[in-house]
C-alpha cells in the first residue's frame, strides 16, 4: 500500500475492508470507553479530535459514531497526506466528520490545535526520525491526550491474523501489507523504550499496543 504505483482497485478494497479487520483487532471500542469518552467528558465543552494517518477513515467514522450515542459534541478530523487515502475517507464524511489532506508539519503550520490527537497502525511505518517527529508533532497538536494505537509484533498475532484474514484477503492488500506490518511492528517493551518519557505503553487488547501521552498544545493556541 506505502507504493505509489500499486493496483489502485485493490487498493481501494483494502481501505474499504479495513473497517472489518479493524473492528475485530484493534480494540478500539475499549479504548473508547477508558481513554476517549472520560477525556471528553471532563471537557465539559464541545471537542474536537484529530486521527493522523486516518487511512480510509474507518476508525474517525466508528469513534464518531460512538460519541454521538453517548451525546458528546464532538468535531471528528481525519487527516492523511496520501490522496488516495483522502478519497476512500471522504466516502465517510457526515455532519461533523471531516477529512483533510495534511501531514503532522502541515496541520502546525495551519495553527491547528485540537483537544486528542490519535493514530492508529501508522507508528510501525516509520523510520527512527520520523517516528520522533510525528509523536513530538502529535503532543504539539493535542491540548489533552495523545493515543497511538499499533499492532503488537508476535508469532502468534502473525498466524492468527494469516489464517483469520483469508476470507477477506481476494482482490486486496489486506494478507500481504498485514503480514507485512506485523513483522515491522513493536513489542510493548520496545515501544516503550524507543518513545521514552514521557510516554507510557499499554496492552488495551490482546496482540495490541497503545502509546499514550498528555499534549502539549496551550489553551489558548
Amino acid at each position: 500500500m506505502d507504493d505509489p504505483d500499486c493496483d489502485p482497485r485493490r487498493l481501494a478494497a483494502t481501505y474499504r475492508r479495513f473497517d472489518l479487520v479493524n473492528r475485530a483487532v484493534s480494540g478500539w471500542g475499549g479504548v473508547y470507553r477508558t481513554h476517549v469518552r472520560p477525556r471528553l467528558r471532563a471537557l465539559g465543552r464541545p471537542a474536537r479530535v484529530l486521527d493522523l494517518g486516518c487511512g480510509g477513515g474507518d476508525v474517525v467514522a466508528r469513534l464518531a459514531g460512538l460519541a454521538a450515542r453517548d451525546r458528546l459534541d464532538v468535531e471528528w478530523v481525519g487527516a492523511d497526506p496520501d490522496p488516495r487515502a483522502l478519497e476512500a475517507a471522504r466516502e465517510r464524511e457526515r455532519p461533523g466528520v471531516r477529512f483533510v489532506s495534511r501531514s503532522s508539519t502541515d496541520l502546525l503550520a495551519d495553527g491547528e490545535r485540537f483537544d486528542l490527537v490519535l493514530s492508529n497502525h501508522v507508528l510501525h511505518h516509520l523510520d527512527a526520525a520520523q517516528l520522533r517527529g510525528f509523536v513530538d508533532d502529535s503532543r504539539a497538536l493535542a491540548r489533552s491526550a495523545v493515543l497511538h494505537a499499533d499492532i503488537a509484533r508476535g508469532r502468534r498475532a502473525y498466524a492468527l491474523y494469516a489464517i483469520g484474514v483469508t476470507p477477506l484477503a481476494p482482490g486486496t492488500f489486506l494478507r500481504t501489507d498485514g503480514l507485512r506490518s506485523i513483522r515491522r511492528s513493536y513489542r510493548a517493551d520496545e515501544l516503550a523504550r524507543t518513545l521514552g518519557d514521557p510516554w507510557r505503553v499499554e496492552t488495551p487488547a490482546p496482540f495490541r499496543v497503545l502509546a499514550v501521552a498528555e499534549g502539549t498544545a496551550d489553551d489558548r493556541d
